[in-house]
């Protein structure tokens, strides 16, 4: 199956979820025979349609014509894009332990804490999409089965004129031990597996001392939240934008979403913490660990953020994000 028709037929069961209203959506026998059958365009609702859209409206203050609108097709174009490796316009969870975690433990407080914090850098889940029948496509992998809406945070960006000085990090403390950058050679490492390491970002975030202590009594909130929800392995997504970009975003104008001013006058930052689906708690990722551990025993590479715990990872992370901030 062709990779392009395939993510074509998941845009598009992706979009019909988004304008379908799952109230009216009734399972019948001849709907799961039918539905069994399908391996590309699989049929989609949403999940939690109102906890969302209270997020959507309520906190995030996002237009709901515009919100939906954001789905249509324009130019030609398909409006969901992937990110990275994680499915479209944010995440696909194909992972049983990912999903039922997100599902079952972190759903309900995400929302709570989100409400009590609408400028938190956690990523903005708009919406959560899923099959409500079991599928072929399903099955065998072919088509995940669930997936994440998140907000765009390179908004405007493909119109600006400056588009191409735009600048993208994906960071996670660098004291860890990866196999496939730290036992591989880069020579033997394919690029697509390169790109999803994360980035070394060699420089400094210049802010006044006001903006340095509003974000980082957020990202310690923040990090303070996933450590008791029993996450690591999470990242901080740096967006730096030149100053002179005249760029917005949808919804609440949060300044590490819209862009803040860096101090020195040549940049804007936006900055998200993403990838927060990986518990410690949860069985793969401790059968991972315990091979982790045994590998460890006999390499002595040190630790993965697979092994190491919420509380270690969470200050690991901060000092990470502090050594790259420069306050003026």
């Amino acid at each position: 199956m062709a990779k392009g028709s395939r993510e074509s037929a998941l845009t598009k069961s992706i979009q019909s979820a988004l304008t379908r209203d799952p109230d009216r959506f009734k399972k019948t026998t001849l709907g799961k025979v039918l539905a069994f059958f399908s391996v590309r365009k699989i049929k989609l609702i949403r999940y939690e349609k109102e906890t969302f859209g209270r997020l959507r409206y309520e906190v995030w203050e996002f237009d709901q014509g515009e919100y939906q609108a954001s789905f249509h097709t324009t130019r030609g174009q398909p409006p969901l894009k992937a990110m990275g490796d994680l499915g479209y316009s944010g995440s696909s969870l194909p992972r049983h332990f990912e999903y039922s975690f997100f599902e079952n433990d972190l759903l309900e407080p995400y929302v709570e804490y989100m409400s009590q914090h609408p400028n938190s850098l956690l990523i903005w889940i708009t919406d959560y999409i899923l099959a409500p029948y079991v599928t072929l496509g399903t099955l065998f992998g072919c088509t995940p089965a669930r997936h994440m809406v998140m907000e765009n945070t390179m908004c405007g960006r493909e119109d600006d004129p400056a588009a191409d000085k735009w600048e993208i990090y994906d960071l996670k403390p660098i004291d860890y031990f990866y196999p496939e950058r730290d036992l591989i050679p880069e020579s033997l490492v394919s690029q697509e597996t390169l790109d999803k390491l994360a980035d070394s970002f060699n420089d400094k975030l210049h802010l006044c001392r006001a903006d340095y202590e509003a974000f980082w009594e957020m990202i310690q909130d923040d990090t303070k939240f996933l450590q008791d929800a029993n996450v690591v392995d999470y990242s901080l997504l740096l967006i730096r934008i030149p100053s002179a970009s005249d760029v917005s975003v949808k919804g609440r104008k949060s300044p590490w979403r819209l862009g803040l001013p860096s101090a020195d006058g040549k940049w804007k930052y936006r900055a998200s913490v993403l990838d927060f689906f990986w518990a410690r708690h949860k069985f793969q990722p401790l059968a991972l660990s315990g091979v982790v551990q045994t590998f460890n025993v006999v390499g002595r590479q040190g630790p993965m953020t697979i092994t190491t715990t919420p509380s270690e990872y969470r200050e690991k992370f901060l000092a990470m994000v502090e050594e790259i901030i420069e306050v003026h």
